[in-house]
């Protein structure tokens, strides 16, 4: 398999989240994060924006990976893992936080289309007391796939 496109970044997690979502996406999240959403960590808003939930309010590191076909599972180094689809008709993915100025956010370009994006958390328990300091970091690895719904590949052990 050709080795997928891998961007990295410090996403200001305002508000315990961040987006990834379609250029063109008009979505708002405020009503999407029900008492469910936030246990999940996961809310998503069709068409073409999700959120991702994070353990601290502050800048988070994202790497985002973009491939061709669907990854190896390999759950066993992450605490939690789901996934969900994005609809992407403009062929720009912009990944925020919900406070970021949007027309600065970064993009990343890729061929219109249905995506399957998976979510994985990683050192959720290293969280400090006072919520400041952490080495929780995030990954999410897009593929082209059919529209379908969101599923807990690895549930979070409480």
């Amino acid at each position: 398999m050709k080795t997928p496109r891998r961007f990295e970044y410090d996403v200001f997690a305002d508000y315990f989240q961040f987006y990834l979502q379609d250029e063109s996406a008009e979505s708002n999240l405020g009503a999407c994060w029900t008492d469910e959403a936030v246990e999940r960590l996961l809310v998503v808003a069709p068409p073409g924006t999700i959120g991702i939930g994070t353990v601290r309010n502050m800048s988070v590191p994202v790497a985002v990976e973009v491939a061709g076909a669907q990854p190896d599972p390999d759950f066993e180094s992450w605490d939690y893992v789901a996934e969900c689809a994005l609809e992407v008709p403009s062929g720009r993915i912009v990944i925020a936080g919900c406070t970021d100025y949007f027309p600065d956010a970064p993009r990343i370009d890729v061929e219109p289309g249905s995506y399957r994006v998976r979510i994985s958390y990683g050192a959720l328990d290293s969280v400090s007391e006072d919520g400041l300091e952490g080495r929780d970091h995030y990954r999410l690895q897009l593929w082209p796939a059919p529209s379908t719904g969101l599923r807990i590949l690895k549930p979070r052990v409480a």
